[in-house]
């Protein structure tokens, strides 16, 4: 619905997940009745979750067991790991530098060049452990060091950014023709974030095999305050799946997953974005509050160390629980934050699903954040 901010100024109403409440139906069934698994090209997973490239979040080890436990842990290639050889150095100071000289000193270290090496060796230490590999660049990375990720190893490549689009265009360096670049590989790339159906519509036509809806790192984020830039996610996530289903018919049967990128912060919200449409969610905070976290109780993304324009915060989000726990339980809090994804299936099966795609279907209502 269309509101009129004033003559020649129109803008569309949308809703957050805290806008919207599951409705149960009429029937029920055993949580372990209930399948959590997710399939992308040729890799299936138990949990239909990844874990964001934010270095608070993944390192090779905690990628390593994220896979163990049924998840996908996406390796930032532009974070300490690829920049340092023992990048617990500089975590350490990130952990316990003052707030009032965290951004700056955060831009020093991020400013020590990405080594292709270290690439290399990273991604060979996750496959070595017998999981799915997945890494991720920025739009602006990916046409510089795509041939290193690829020669490594990787299973599935993710392109993640604030947005990203068919075709970024760059005056400094290679543009990247996203169309082409998805042509050329042979595994499965993950693009993102999108908000609309128009944006959606061409990552899908250029090849995407998921995109990434949302623009991530809600806890860590100020794009708000600075870019002005937001995306209320559930309406986000409902108009992403509805540009799917176009793209279904106009493919001819090509499915493209829908990956909720951002304000995925407690159980609750995993059950509302797959009931908007979502096949699978990016989670970063939730993850980086495990013991295992690199960020040692602190929380940050790429965005807040930008050389130019930082749009983001260290945030101290504390420690809840192991990886385990988080993900699968047993929980010891009753807010969210811990067994997530056997609330997801107590929640379907609340309301009588017996496996994801079908828990897309389940009726919603608008709750106003109550």
């Amino acid at each position: 619905m269309d509101i009129e901010i004033a003559p020649g100024k129109r803008a569309r109403q949308a809703y957050s997940f805290d806008d919207i409440a599951i409705v149960p139906s009429r029937r029920t069934r055993d949580p372990e009745d209930v399948s959590t698994t997710w399939q992308i090209d040729a890799y299936k997973f138990e949990l239909p979750m990844l874990a964001a490239p934010m270095d608070s979040v993944v390192s090779p080890e905690t990628a390593i067991e994220i896979g163990r436990l049924g998840g996908l842990g996406v390796l930032n290639l532009e974070g300490l790991w690829t920049r340092y050889e023992d990048p617990r150095i500089p975590l350490g100071e990130i952990a316990s530098m003052p707030d009032k000289h965290a951004t700056r000193r955060m831009q020093e270290i991020y400013s020590a060049p990405i080594r292709p090496e270290l690439i290399k060796e990273r991604i060979r230490t996750i496959r070595d452990a017998g999981v799915t590999v997945a890494a991720s660049l920025s739009p602006a990375r990916t046409a510089e060091f795509h041939k290193a990720v690829i020669a490594a190893g990787v299973d599935i490549f993710v392109i993640r950014g604030t947005t990203v689009s068919a075709e970024h265009v760059a005056s400094e360096r290679e543009e990247l023709n996203l169309k082409k670049f998805i042509y050329e590989l042979d595994v499965p790339v993950i693009v993102g974030g999108v908000a609309t159906t128009t944006g959606s519509l061409h990552l899908m036509r250029a090849g995407a095999a998921g995109v990434l809806v949302g623009f991530g790192g809600g806890a860590a984020h100020t794009t708000r305050k600075v870019l002005g830039i937001e995306v209320p996610m559930a309406s986000a996530v409902a108009e992403v799946a509805a540009a799917r289903r176009e793209y279904l018919d106009e493919s001819g049967g090509r499915y493209v997953h829908v990956i909720a990128d951002g304000a995925v912060g407690r159980s609750g919200d995993i059950a509302k974005a797959i009931a908007m449409g979502a096949d699978a969610v990016m989670m970063g905070s939730p993850l980086a509050k495990a013991s295992e976290a690199p960020g040692l109780g602190w929380h940050w993304g790429s965005e807040a160390h930008h050389s130019q324009l930082p749009r983001g915060e260290r945030v101290n989000v504390g420690t809840v629980g192991s990886l385990e726990e988080i993900l699968l339980g047993p929980s010891h809090s009753a807010d969210g934050s811990m067994n997530l994804f056997g609330a997801l299936r107590r929640s379907m099966a609340t309301c009588g699903y017996s496996d994801v795609k079908s828990f897309q279907r389940v009726e919603v209502l608008i709750s106003h954040g109550k």
